[in-house]
């Protein structure tokens, strides 16, 4: 089965760290890239680069940055293999982010076809 781990990070969490702190939490993050059962994800650019697109009435609307306003921002997200939640739910606990102040949101992808 495969999930996606949402990456939730409080604003200012990493940027606290003293450098020594923040490269142990940047190698975390990495090995859990480079764990087989990761099969793919991304880090997103900063919240200030994100653009908001809506259709009302046939209108297309489109807005400078998030919609959401939120503590936490999205800030990436992995793809993994496991069998089960159980599974995913290690793999998501590994992520500094979730000892961090943030979250990690795992969600079942819809098998194609």
């Amino acid at each position: 089965m495969q999930y996606a781990l949402l990456v939730y990070t409080e604003p200012g969490a990493h940027e606290s760290l003293s450098e020594s702190e923040y490269t142990a939490v940047h190698a975390e993050y990495l090995a859990l890239r480079d764990d087989p059962a990761c099969v793919g994800g991304a880090q997103l650019q900063p919240v200030e680069t994100a653009t908001t697109v809506r259709v009302a009435d046939g209108d297309t609307l489109v807005t400078d940055g998030p919609f959401a306003d939120t503590k936490e921002v999205f800030g990436g997200f992995y793809l993994v293999e496991a069998d089960d939640l159980d599974g995913a739910t290690e793999l998501a606990a590994r992520l500094p982010t979730a000892r961090l102040g943030g979250s990690v949101e795992i969600r079942p992808l819809v098998p194609i076809g």
